[in-house]
């Protein structure tokens, strides 16, 4: 585990400008859905997706507020596909509290999770000018290839073996295509040339699927009290996350068992302590922080290239490096 990464400052400022406009946005839901939507948001991340959204704006020397509503549309998608989540996960707590749906039940935890994905769209076309439609088209795609990846993390739970390109084009989707749209999202509502709203784009995309894979470890190795979730619960629950599948292809004694293990419909206590061996022993965890380190690479990368368009700010790109290392925690 490296040292710990300061926390940028972009963090507190997206919040004091983003926090205000997602509470304005929740309040015109019904009271049926405001109280799950609201109580939900009382325990948020850590705001880096709004950040990323308003950094994008300030990269092209637009005013931070051009990407407020992008932030807000992004942490509403986030925030829906949380809630869908836990309930297909059956997780019961997250972040140390009850789930919506363990709180208010799974029809309620739908529906509100339903709510927040088309508020998003709301917010954005609450002001239908050209750059708030073509954000509206950029994350309609984005959000399409995050639920193609959802389905297709679902699909592999069934599967007995899942290649590690198959497993990379789901993290891709599921948690890469968003981090893209947030990393463009502001330079989109600012009208920025394409090339660099691209370059943003493939910036995100590459933290993306860096931060899945250190969430896949932290998922099998990680503090309980850093996740918010029980220890192992990704093997617990059987996914075919970047570790696990690195393990099962990785053609030693280690892989025979793992696939054995994950066969079997119910485990002792000492089931996913035994998976948690047998993935470190097949090479998973070091394959895995090989990964991320090198999508973490591309993604550094993708901003010195940035670096040299004029039309970027070249401080805000310094600040996108930063929140980089502090998404990733640098454990790899």
């Amino acid at each position: 585990m490296s040292e710990e990464i300061p926390v940028p400052g972009i963090l507190s400022r997206a919040r004091e400008l983003v926090d205000p406009a997602i509470a304005a946005a929740l309040s015109g839901l019904c009271p049926e859905l405001r109280l799950p939507a609201e109580y939900h948001f009382q325990s948020r991340g850590k705001g880096t997706r709004p950040a990323l959204a308003i950094l994008s704006a300030e990269a092209v020397g637009a005013p931070s507020e051009t990407g407020v509503p992008g932030a807000v549309a992004i942490e509403l998608i986030h925030d829906f596909s949380l809630i869908h989540d836990d309930i297909i996960d059956n997780d019961a707590e997250r972040r140390h509290r009850p789930t919506v749906w363990a709180k208010f039940g799974i029809g309620v935890g739908v529906v509100a999770g339903d709510a927040l994905h088309n508020l998003a769209y709301e917010v954005l076309l609450s002001d239908p000018t050209a750059p708030r439609v073509k954000a509206v088209k950029h994350l309609a795609g984005a959000v399409s290839a995050m639920i193609a990846g959802q389905s297709m993390d679902m699909a592999f739970e069934e599967r007995s073996l899942v290649t590690l390109e198959e497993c990379l084009a789901m993290e891709q989707g599921k948690t890469g295509a968003l981090l893209s749209y947030a990393t463009s999202v502001g330079a989109i509502l600012a009208e920025a040339h394409d090339s660099v709203v691209d370059g943003l784009s493939e910036f995100g995309a590459e933290v993306g699927v860096a931060f899945q894979a250190v969430d896949d470890l932290l998922g099998i190795w990680g503090d309980p009290e850093r996740t918010g979730k029980p220890a192992g619960a990704d093997l617990r629950e059987r996914k075919k996350s970047v570790p696990v599948v690195i393990a099962l292809n990785s053609g030693t004694s280690a892989a025979e068992e793992l696939a054995e293990l994950y066969s079997r419909p119910d485990w002792d206590a000492g089931g996913v302590d035994a998976a948690r061996a047998l993935v470190e022993a097949g090479g998973g965890r070091e394959g895995t922080q090989a990964l991320a380190r090198t999508h973490y690479d591309r993604a550094v990368s993708a901003l010195d290239s940035l670096a040299a368009h004029e039309e970027v700010v070249e401080e805000v790109v310094e600040e996108f490096r930063l929140l980089a290392d502090f998404i990733l925690g640098r454990d790899f």
